[in-house]
């Protein structure tokens, strides 16, 4: 089963950053779980599954959380989709109408700032090239897939192992139809600013950079190396995940994420703890009147430690809407 996707399940945010990456080719200028993960080494003790069927027309999970004068509409996205995917109707379209505010993951700076922030974190300044930092076999195997996908072998010499495998993983899914601009967010946020409402960002371009900046240096590189490994599989993975969220299908969701988040420092920085962030920005709201649409990564709401998880302990019961 792939498992490369889930990469771009958490970190799809992060193609907002890729237009201001230094990249080769315009593939990659034009782009912006659950108790006890294995290892890496471990991967291939995944789960069996059964590819869902894409529908003709999605209709994603939909959940809310409701008080006597406040109601919290959750909702999963796909960053990145490909064109022309119908999903905003019925019940989703009915929330976020009824809504007076929209809240995202982030939200995207102005191109400059946006190169400033990704200069600042992303390219490294020590002067050690990417490829210097990997074993003799892990370098050959990067440049192996560097030349198989037509990129120079330098041409992430400049950057952070992390941002390396951010840019490699999104190549294959931009070459296989997807596009950064039909994310379910692109959607969300022109129908927010068409009506006017007020729009709230969760984390800051430099806090969702920094969880993987942060991470340290070895797990970034297996990071790369996993990546690596795995890149003929990104879009068949991608391509099964959407069709899994267009399905509505939460529990193979969160079964995929368990197959996938295979490193303890990376399920605890990209999932769990945001989560445990995001429950407690969701508690102190509910103190205040109004009806709120809250969209984030659709990984961010299955499996045993999803933000409806999280909330359940804090005593707010988000129900499933059926549609």
């Amino acid at each position: 089963m792939p498992r490369n996707w889930l990469f771009n399940v958490l970190l799809l945010p992060l193609y907002l950053a890729l237009t201001a990456c230094p990249a080769p080719q315009q593939d990659i200028a034009s782009t912006g779980s659950d108790a006890g993960p294995a290892t890496m080494d471990e991967a291939e003790s995944a789960v069996d599954y059964i590819p869902a069927v894409m529908p003709d027309d999605a209709d994603p999970a939909l959940w809310v959380i409701r008080d006597e004068d406040t109601t919290i509409y959750l909702f999963g996205t796909v960053h990145i989709l490909k064109p022309g995917m119908s999903w905003f109707d019925e019940a989703v379209k009915d929330s976020f109408e009824a809504s007076d505010e929209l809240i995202v993951e982030m939200i995207k700076p102005d191109a400059a700032a946006m190169m400033k922030i990704v200069n600042e974190m992303a390219i490294d300044k020590t002067g050690v090239s990417l490829r210097d930092k990997l074993t003799a076999e892990d370098r050959a195997d990067y440049e192996a897939t560097m030349t198989k996908l037509n990129l120079p072998v330098t041409s992430f010499d400049p950057l952070d192992p992390w941002f390396a495998s951010v840019n490699l993983s999104l190549i294959p899914l931009m070459r296989n139809g997807y596009a950064a601009d039909q994310g379910v967010e692109d959607e969300l946020l022109a129908q927010a600013r068409a009506r006017a409402i007020t729009i709230t960002g969760l984390e800051t371009p430099e806090q969702q950079l920094g969880f993987f900046d942060n991470l340290p240096k070895e797990v970034q590189i297996r990071f790369l190396n996993f990546t690596v490994d795995n890149i003929d599989e990104t879009t068949e993975g991608m391509e099964q995940m959407v069709a899994e969220w267009a399905n509505a299908n939460v529990d193979a969701l969160g079964e995929l994420m368990n197959a996938g988040l295979e490193d303890k420092i990376l399920y605890e920085t990209l999932l769990v703890n945001r989560n445990v962030n995001w429950a407690n920005w969701v508690d102190q709201r509910m103190g205040q009147p109004g009806t709120i649409f809250m969209a984030v990564g659709a990984g961010h709401l299955a499996g045993e430690s999803s933000l409806q998880a999280i909330l359940a302990q804090k005593g707010l019961v988000a129900e499933r809407i059926e549609y």
